[in-house]
C-alpha cells in the first residue's frame, strides 16, 4: 500500500507517519513546504512541495502513485489568523483545491482524507452543547472560516468530479511535539525551562476560562486511520474525546506536575479575540462506524507533554 502524507512534518502528521509505518505492508512517503533533513521515523521518500504549486504537486503524484493520500498540511495559527487572513485562506483553501487538481490531472484515483478543524462550527447554539456533524458552520476568525471553505470544497471536489474524499473534523489535539504556540504546549515549556532554571519561575499565560474538547494526537491519528479505510465518501466525522476541558484546570494539572512553584501571570499579549467559551465534540459517528475511542487520559497526555520539553536542549 503506498501512501502520501502531505504535512508530513507536522505535529499530527509526524505522529501520523509513525502510526502508519509500524503497519505491514505500508510504504509511507510525505510531502512538507521545507527540506526535512531526518523525518521520523525514516520514510519511503519525503518530497519538498509547496502545496500552492500545482505542477509540483502533480509531479509528486506521478512519482509516487498513492493509493491513499492523507492531507493533513494548512495554515495552523488560529489568533495570527487574523493578522494573516491571505495566508491563512493560501494555506487552507487554495492549497486543498490545489491538490484535488492536481490528482485530477494527474488522473490517478486515491482515496483521500481531508483533515480540517472543529473550529469550523464556532459556538455551539446552546451553551455547553456537543456539537454533532450536522451542526451549522459559524467560523469567527479566518483560519477557522479557511478550513470550513476547504472542507466544503472536499465535498464539492468529491460530487462533481468523482474523488474518493473523506473528511475528519479535529477538535484540540495535544501531545508530545506541539509547537509551544498552543495553550497546552506553551504551559508544559515554560514549566520545563523553569525547572531548567533556564526562565524565572513565572508561567505566562492568555485566557484560561475557555473549554476544549481535548484528544492525545496518538489517538487522534489513530482515528484518521480508521477512517480512511472504513469512512464513506461524501461524509465528515468528528474526531474528539467528547470531554471538554478548562484551560485553567489543564494548567492546573501541570503545575500538580512541576518541580518548582511558579508564579501566574496573565499577559495581555496572549489574549485572543473572539475566543469561543466552549468546544465539544459529538463524535458518536465516529464511534459507532469504527469502534475508536481515545486510549490516552488527559493526565497520561500531559506528563508526556511536559517530559517531551523536559527533554528538549
Amino acid at each position: 500500500m503506498r501512501i502520501l502524507v502531505t504535512g508530513a512534518s507536522g505535529f499530527a502528521g509526524s505522529h501520523l507517519v509513525e502510526a502508519l509505518a509500524a503497519r505491514d505492508g505500508a510504504e509511507v512517503f510525505g510531502v512538507s513546504r521545507q527540506p526535512v533533513a531526518a523525518p521520523r521515523p525514516p520514510l519511503a521518500g519525503m518530497r519538498t512541495c509547496d502545496l500552492n504549486d500545482r505542477r509540483g504537486l502533480e509531479q509528486v503524484l506521478r512519482d509516487v502513485q498513492p493509493e491513499r493520500l492523507f492531507h493533513l498540511a494548512g495554515y495552523a495559527k488560529v489568533g495570527r489568523s487574523l493578522q494573516e487572513s491571505d495566508a491563512a485562506w493560501r494555506a487552507n483553501l487554495d492549497a486543498t483545491r490545489d491538490l484535488y487538481e492536481a490528482v485530477l490531472r494527474w488522473g490517478g484515483r486515491p482515496r483521500i482524507l481531508h483533515v480540517t478543524s472543529g473550529l469550523i462550527y464556532g459556538e455551539a447554539a446552546e451553551a455547553n452543547a456537543i456539537i454533532g456533524e450536522e451542526a451549522p458552520l459559524r467560523p469567527t476568525n479566518p483560519y477557522a472560516a479557511s478550513k470550513a471553505a476547504a472542507d466544503l470544497a472536499s465535498f464539492q471536489y468529491g460530487e462533481s468530479c468523482d474523488l474518493e474524499i473523506i473528511r475528519a473534523r479535529a477538535f484540540n489535539h495535544i501531545g508530545p511535539r506541539q509547537a509551544s504556540d498552543f495553550a497546552a504546549s506553551s504551559f508544559a515549556r515554560q514549566i520545563a525551562l523553569a525547572e531548567q532554571g533556564k526562565q524565572a519561575p513565572l508561567l505566562k499565560v492568555g485566557d484560561l476560562r475557555p473549554s476544549r474538547d481535548l484528544t492525545d494526537v496518538r489517538d487522534t491519528v489513530r482515528a484518521y486511520v480508521l477512517l480512511m479505510e472504513q469512512g464513506k465518501p461524501g461524509e465528515a466525522y468528528n474526531v474528539g474525546s467528547g470531554q471538554a476541558y478548562a484551560m485553567q484546570e489543564v494548567l492546573n494539572r501541570l503545575l500538580a506536575q512541576a518541580r518548582v512553584n511558579l508564579e501566574v501571570r496573565q499577559d495581555a499579549k496572549l489574549l485572543r479575540a473572539g475566543e469561543l467559551a466552549v468546544l465539544r465534540a459529538d463524535a458518536g459517528k465516529l464511534r459507532r462506524l469504527t469502534g475508536w475511542t481515545p486510549r490516552y487520559t488527559l493526565d497520561q497526555t500531559l506528563t508526556d507533554l511536559l517530559d517531551y520539553w523536559r527533554q528538549q536542549p
